[in-house]
């Protein structure tokens, strides 16, 4: 049970880090705080809450990962690199990619309703 404990206490402050040293997470928090009031303002289904609470999530993990791989790609080669440059560009697209994807989810869910 410790350990189970101990395991929660070190993913909580690993959100805790991210939250005050993470600029982009924090605005993708704040988008993602205003589609769920956006999910239960709305008449939304069941299925549509869902879907977009696996969008808002998939973007948080996604920017999580990207978090890591920055911070470890910084810790291994501190000085500039083309290649690490290359694979945060691409961590970076990756993020972007599921971000449009959760948008165009938003606009799906939320179009009807708001016009």
């Amino acid at each position: 049970m410790k350990k189970l404990r101990d395991s929660f206490k070190y993913a909580i402050n690993g959100l805790k880090e991210t939250l005050i040293f993470e600029r982009n997470f924090k605005i993708m928090l704040f988008f993602a705080l205003f589609a769920i009031f956006l999910m239960f303002y709305f008449p939304t289904s069941r299925t549509e809450k869902a879907i977009i609470i696996t969008a808002i999530f998939a973007v948080l993990t996604l920017e999580l990962v990207n978090i890591v791989i920055e911070r470890l790609l910084d810790f291994i080669q501190s000085e500039y690199s083309d290649k690490v440059r290359i694979i945060k560009d691409l961590m970076a697209a990756i993020v972007l990619l599921a971000s449009v994807g959760a948008a165009i989810i938003g606009l799906i869910v939320f179009w009807p309703h708001i016009f």
